[in-house]
């Protein structure tokens, strides 16, 4: 499973990304606009929660998704892996367990939630030099 190695190094190679702390905690933004961050649960968070909250030690990796309707599609499609608190409600993000996520997963993620914040002209680069 993936670890906060493998977060650093996907996201740092994606054009225009720089590793900055927010709040205390890792981040990775693209020209300053935050894609990725570490997100530990608050107590009130893990009251909320209840059973389903992780293990306190549990590493919490929060990223951008397009919308709503992607952000339910995760949440539903793989419960284990993704989900969300009242904080985050009506916001186009979600939190995942990091050590429950494949590696490949995790690219994905990483790179949808740059997509989401990337310019247009810099993703757009990004894509087409995929497809080549």
């Amino acid at each position: 499973m993936a670890t906060w190695a493998d977060v650093e190094k996907i996201a740092l190679a994606l054009p225009e990304v720089a590793e900055e702390p927010t709040f205390g905690n890792r981040a990775w933004k693209v020209r300053k606009k935050l894609f990725a961050w570490e997100r530990p649960l608050r107590a009130k968070e893990v009251e909320q929660l209840g059973d389903a909250a992780p293990p306190e030690d549990a590493p919490i990796l929060g990223v951008q998704v397009p919308d709503e309707e992607a952000k339910l599609a995760l949440l539903e499609s793989e419960p284990e892996i993704y989900f969300t608190t009242p904080h985050f409600d009506g916001y186009p993000s979600v939190l995942l367990l990091l050590d429950r996520i494949p590696r490949k997963d995790l690219e994905e993620a990483l790179t949808e939630g740059w997509l989401c914040r990337a310019p247009k002209r810099v993703a757009a680069a990004y894509l087409a030099g995929r497809d080549e």
